[in-house]
């Protein structure tokens, strides 16, 4: 009987809980939504941009969406510049630091993760110190670096300082320690190699933080304004994000071509991002995570 009332009694208080948890889900979802709704709707807004004549862009008061979708701007602003070349540099220079990255990452994070040598520790110190240090205290050193070796107007200027990143090792390594420690002792009993087990197993066990690594890598490569502005001066080595900049100005006040010429240089990261984006999550959820 005292069992029965103390279950009552429980049940009782979970009926009165609900009400509150009702709400704050209820809040939890309008901030959501609004967040979602402050995040989209600039890109809503270049879309649109993007679709609408002259007239409509500078009507007052403001036309939010076309009368007549306006495709030929994407031709227009595609025929004003050479977005050609600066698409085909923009591929190159990201495809080439994320494959460097990954390639270094792997290599260093599996070192830092399962190999033992002197001063490791210290080494991997000070690796971490150096995330301190902001980029923008770097240009200077390595663009004298990049002069003096040449490669002003260069591919390799533009890749070859961003095929390494002290955060992708260090969250690279959290995902190799999870792996145990048995199975690399296993692997030496078999007599397989350390390259051969870090390709053949912890890659692999690792494929969803390979994945993340890539396509943030990528993204980051793809959107690069800074550097490659500084380290090109040939209009046929500019980038998709400086080529934009480029256009802006000669286009003068036609906005929309602007807005079509944006739509370019964002989608293709966003598409990605989208199909590609559960190998995000994956390695976000489970980063820090200890087996």
């Amino acid at each position: 009987m005292t069992m029965t009332k103390s279950t009552q009694k429980t049940h009782s208080q979970h009926i009165k809980m609900k009400p509150s948890a009702i709400v704050t889900k209820v809040i939890e979802y309008v901030v959501l939504i609004l967040g979602a709704a402050m995040t989209l709707l600039p890109f809503l807004y270049m879309i649109l941009s993007s679709l609408k004549t002259y007239q409509e862009l500078n009507a007052i008061p403001p036309v939010f969406f076309p009368s007549i979708p306006q495709w030929s701007n994407y031709v227009e602003a595609w025929n004003s510049a050479p977005f050609a070349r600066y698409l085909l540099n923009t591929i190159i220079v990201a495809v080439c630091t994320t494959i460097g990255v990954l390639i270094t990452s792997t290599l260093s994070a599996f070192a830092f993760s399962r190999l033992n040598f002197p001063g490791k520790n210290l080494v991997f110190s000070i690796f971490m110190a150096t995330l301190m240090i902001p980029g923008e205290m770097l240009i200077i050193t390595n663009y004298q670096t990049v002069s003096n070796l040449g490669w002003i107007d260069s591919y390799a200027s533009m890749i070859v300082p961003y095929i390494s990143s002290v955060f992708y090792i260090y969250l690279l390594s959290q995902f190799f320690e999870q792996v145990p420690n048995e199975l690399y002792l296993a692997a030496k009993v078999d007599k397989c190699s350390d390259f051969k087990f870090m390709t053949k197993i912890m890659v692999p066990m690792n494929k969803s933080c390979l994945a993340s690594i890539a396509i943030l890598n990528f993204i980051s490569s793809w959107n690069a304004f800074l550097w490659p502005l500084l380290v090109t001066n040939d209009p046929n080595m500019r980038v998709l994000s400086i080529g934009l900049v480029r256009f802006q100005t000669e286009s003068g006040a036609d906005y929309q071509l602007t807005m079509a010429a944006s739509c370019m240089l964002v989608m293709p990261v966003v598409i990605l991002f989208l199909v590609l984006r559960k190998y995000v999550l994956e390695g976000v959820a489970f980063s820090g995570v200890k087996g």
